[in-house]
């Protein structure tokens, strides 16, 4: 990967803040006007990909560095994978989010190795303060593009949405939902019990109610969610949920 130690050491808090700009344009670019080109280079069949941005103001996905420890903090890993099992705008938000905080670890990993003192990283800091998150650029302009959307699609949308939330409660829940809303409760308590002798297929455990799970769509196997790092919220905008054995599976040759 370009821009590494090897080829760009900014050693005071304006050369820091400078290559955070570069880093940062590059990778609002892939989010937003090459987001085309970006959806297409992280295909879900390849191996872990990482979102970079480099100093130049261009961005790179490409594979992790292979050396341990790497020259600079690592981007988050294999956003390919998620790509198909989100709504394409929840995916590249969730890309923001995670670039965001590379590009602090990135600013704030040169501010420790050249040894900023504490006015040097207030100074720092303020400066990247100063500019909106990649986030929020992001959130921005998909705001700005569903003003332009007629009234007629906003009723659309809401119903999509409904439909959606529905589909991901039936594979994201504390327990697995009623068959068709008109079991009774009793009969919906057993299957409480059925899933109270379910084994996480991450680390063994038994169900418990004040839990929350997910199913695989491919190996049907139930997780805590905090097994496979899946929140509630994010459920709700998984289409196709795959576990990580499963995904694994997936990016093998």
């Amino acid at each position: 990967m370009e821009g590494g130690l090897a080829d760009y050491n900014p050693r005071t808090p304006d050369e820091v803040f400078m290559d955070f700009r570069g880093r940062r344009a590059g990778m609002i670019k892939a989010l937003t006007t090459d987001v085309e080109k970006f959806y297409q280079q992280c295909d879900p069949e390849k191996e872990n990909l990482c979102l970079y941005g480099l100093p130049n103001e261009t961005w790179e996905v490409n594979l992790p560095a292979e050396e341990v420890p790497a020259e600079l903090p690592e981007p988050a890993l294999g956003i390919n994978f998620a790509r198909d099992g989100m709504a394409e705008k929840d995916w590249l938000l969730l890309v923001a989010v995670h670039s965001d905080a590379w590009l602090l670890a990135v600013a704030f990993y040169f501010g420790a190795r050249f040894g900023f003192d504490k006015e040097a990283r207030k100074r720092l800091f303020q400066m990247i303060n100063g500019l909106p998150t990649i986030y929020e650029v992001v959130t921005g302009i998909s705001k700005k593009l569903s003003k332009e959307k007629t009234p007629n699609s906003s009723k659309n949308k809401t119903s999509s949405k409904n439909s959606h939330q529905s589909e991901a409660y039936t594979k994201a829940s504390k327990m697995p939902p009623p068959k068709d809303g008109g079991e009774s409760e009793g009969e919906y308590n057993e299957d409480e019990e059925e899933l109270g002798n379910t084994l996480c297929g991450a680390c063994g455990d038994n169900y418990a109610n004040d839990e929350f799970w997910i199913c695989c769509d491919l190996c049907e196997k139930w997780f805590h969610g905090k097994c496979v790092k899946i929140t509630p919220a994010r459920a709700e905008h998984i289409k196709q949920y795959k576990c990580p054995a499963c995904t694994s599976k997936r990016a093998r040759p």
